[in-house]
């Protein structure tokens, strides 16, 4: 065990730097006479300041618009997870992946916040090549809330405000009210001062999803990742979660990775992936129609409920 333990140890020690070869970053911004210009003001409103070769600096406004042409990815040379991936997500959409386990959901997602960069196509945000934006811009506009909630030993006020220290203990409440979490926290015996440790043992999975939702929210991200975030807590407490991943998402780009089928119903486009194609696309009430895959996978989860 100890051997195999420092060959992993060492392999960490060995691994190579991330490169980062991106110039374009994420500043606050306001309007000033109809021009776009950056600002040292907390406004709420982001930009991308992108300069150009020529010498010319431009501000495009932070919108999350996502697009994706013919993007080829594998985790393994030799080994294609994504074949020929292309999609479009306007600003405010949600879209929705569904698929058997393997067919490449969560890679998309690794993929926008450049865990792992692509082999061959195109990743835009609002018109811009990925590739381009430093990582820690590109990763502070996507907000994420995952299967798996990490907590820290500290009170719940601190942990809401993970990824945004200077946030007031106002804007902290407003995250948590609009997570629906304000309830169960008024609740505890010290409220939002109640100190969390073990990774918030203490406290039931849907609560810490809920912590979680709450983090994303305090952060006001314009494009939200959500994945398998209900899969792990009973249908009763996922009707809460989902109410207030439902205020979480609005106004913004939304993906969802979801097996619950009942919580991608109301996507604006629905991408059925296998084997890392989408081989099926549209809207719920387009794709029962067709009684293809989606239809398949939809009675069946209809039938195992």
């Amino acid at each position: 065990m100890a051997l195999a333990g420092s060959k992993r140890i060492f392999a960490l020690m060995d691994e190579e730097p991330e490169k980062d070869e991106g110039y374009v970053t994420l500043v606050n911004a306001k309007y000033v006479d109809g021009e776009l210009t950056e600002t040292t003001e907390k406004t709420n409103l982001w930009a991308w300041k992108y300069p150009h070769h020529d010498g010319r600096l431009e501000f495009i406004e932070v919108k999350g618009k996502i697009e994706l042409f013919d993007v080829d990815f594998g985790y393994e040379k030799d080994k294609p997870v994504l074949h020929n991936i292309s999609l479009y997500a306007k600003p405010g959409q949600k879209i929705a992946f569904v698929g058997a386990t393997g067919a490449g959901k969560t890679t998309i997602t690794n993929l926008l916040n450049r865990f792992y960069d692509i082999e061959d196509g195109k990743i835009r945000y609002d018109g811009i090549n990925i590739n381009k934006i430093k990582k820690d811009d590109l990763r502070l506009s996507l907000g994420m809330v995952l299967q798996d909630t990490n907590l820290f030993t500290g009170t719940i006020k601190e942990n809401i405000k993970y990824g945004k220290e200077e946030a007031t203990d106002e804007e902290v409440v407003e995250a948590a009210k609009l997570a629906n979490a304000h309830d169960f926290i008024m609740r505890l015996p010290n409220g939002y001062d109640t100190t969390l440790s073990g990774d918030g043992a203490s406290l039931s999975q849907g609560q810490r999803q809920l912590l979680s939702i709450a983090r994303a929210a305090l952060n006001d991200p314009p494009v939200m990742i959500l994945d398998e975030a209900t899969s792990s807590i009973d249908t009763r407490t996922e009707k809460v979660v989902q109410d207030g991943m439902d205020k979480l998402m609005e106004g913004r780009t939304v993906f969802v990775i979801a097996h619950r089928l009942s919580t991608v119903r109301n996507a604006k486009a629905i991408m059925v992936l296998d084997h890392g194609n989408i081989i099926e696309r549209g809207e719920h009430e387009e794709l029962i129609a067709q009684k293809g895959t989606y239809y398949q996978l939809y009675t069946g989860a209809f039938e195992l409920e």
